[in-house]
């Protein structure tokens, strides 16, 4: 625990962290990847480059320095953060180098003395201490369960298949032949590459997007104009090809039992989590109501509506409304949505004022901050809404 004096030391600090902004972040990340270079084979450069991830710490230190004497407050971020870090297999060691590059940065800017630097030095020692503790305890349970493993394992490509014009899935099946770790629907995997052409390693985290089987993950991926990693998984990925993959992470998952009414809203590639929620839902023949709301540009991009029909069959209790931004004339000759524009969830009104239905959102943050202004002007607290951010998380 730390003492009053390191405490009030601390939140002395707040003004000027908030005057700096991510221009704090931003000294940080150059400072540590040009004394420590061999980190950008574990970091998402691509998040470098835009900003996001620099915002995203920026706010992370803002939250903890805010609420350092009641860490309990920060307990669910802490859980989300743990669960990515694993998929990126971050060790204790690296802390040590995180925390060295924090303290530097906070001289280097403020020159702030050493009664700051200690007491910001404490500080991060104890929050490092709640990651290391709570990931060590995740890497134990996923290297513990059947079909579970430690750091990353090899997968071959045994199925890839275009979804969309945007949207193709990849199925991998372990290169041992051994059965894999089962996962909550809603989790993600951690895939590992770095062909000919990429100067670095690059980490990214997709969606299962079905039940787990023992067998084999099933992932889709959206083809992102700029997505170095995308990219080469649409036009150079293969039947065959091997990569590896850490086991599946993520404290966005659905967890009900029979008797709990659901929703599943989504956007665009934010279905793929949906996809595993619905695969769970109708396998487990779900009796209470299910709703599959989802909107998309059109329908050229309206990936697995197919799959969504044979699942929504099997379900007694099964409502879908699909909403497309722009359809096309023959989108329209063939009915293949039922409203035009943005998602109107207020229309909808009757199928989910259920009060003890639970709400999943996943697709771009402007969509889900939309949704979730709805389902509050509807009377749906917060406690039932629950959502996913592809990337650095952000507040909704």
């Amino acid at each position: 625990m730390l003492d009053a004096q390191t405490i009030a030391v601390v939140k002395s600090t707040i003004p000027l962290l908030a005057a700096t902004g991510p221009k704090l972040t931003a000294h940080f990340y150059d400072r540590m990847f040009s004394h420590n270079p061999e980190l950008k084979e574990i970091f998402n450069m691509s998040n470098q480059r835009n900003g996001d991830q620099r915002e995203a710490l920026f706010n992370a230190i803002c939250a903890y320095a805010t609420n350092i004497e009641n860490l309990a407050v920060l307990l669910p971020a802490v859980e989300k953060i743990a669960q990515k870090h694993t998929s990126f297999q971050i060790k204790p060691e690296q802390y040590d180098i995180v925390g060295g590059h924090l303290l530097a940065t906070l001289d280097e800017l403020f020159s702030p003395g050493q009664e700051v630097l200690d007491a910001w030095g404490k500080a991060y020692g104890v929050l490092a201490g709640v990651f290391i503790n709570r990931e060590a305890e995740i890497y134990q349970d996923n290297a513990a369960k059947n079909g579970g493993w430690e750091g990353t394992r090899a997968f071959r490509i045994v199925a890839k298949e275009p979804q969309s014009q945007l949207i193709t899935s990849f199925e991998f099946a372990p290169a041992d032949g051994k059965p894999v770790a089962d996962y909550q629907p809603g989790q993600y995997l951690g895939v590992w590459l770095k062909p000919e052409g990429f100067p670095h390693q690059e980490i990214r985290q997709y969606s299962l997007t079905r039940k787990p089987d023992g067998k084999s993950y099933r992932i889709a991926v959206k083809r992102e104009d700029q997505g170095q990693v995308s990219s080469w998984l649409h036009n150079h990925a293969q039947v065959g090809d091997e990569l590896h993959l850490a086991a599946p992470a993520g404290d966005f998952f659905m967890d009900v039992n029979a008797q709990t009414p659901v929703t599943l809203i989504s956007a665009g590639v934010g279905q793929t989590p949906m996809l595993a929620m619905l695969d769970t839902l109708a396998k487990n023949a779900h009796h209470a109501p299910v709703n599959w709301f989802h909107a998309a540009e059109h329908g050229d991009v309206h990936a697995f509506a197919d799959e969504v029909n044979v699942l929504g069959a099997q379900l007694p209790r099964f409502d879908s409304h699909v909403w497309y931004r722009t359809p096309s004339a023959d989108c329209r000759a063939q009915s293949k949505f039922d409203s035009e524009g943005l998602m109107d969830l207020v229309a909808l009104e009757s199928k989910i004022n259920t009060p003890d239905m639970q709400f999943y959102l996943c697709g771009p943050v402007s969509f889900m901050r939309f949704a979730a202004e709805q389902l509050v002007t509807l009377g749906v607290e917060q406690s039932r809404i629950n959502y996913e951010c592809f990337g650095p998380h952000k507040v909704m």
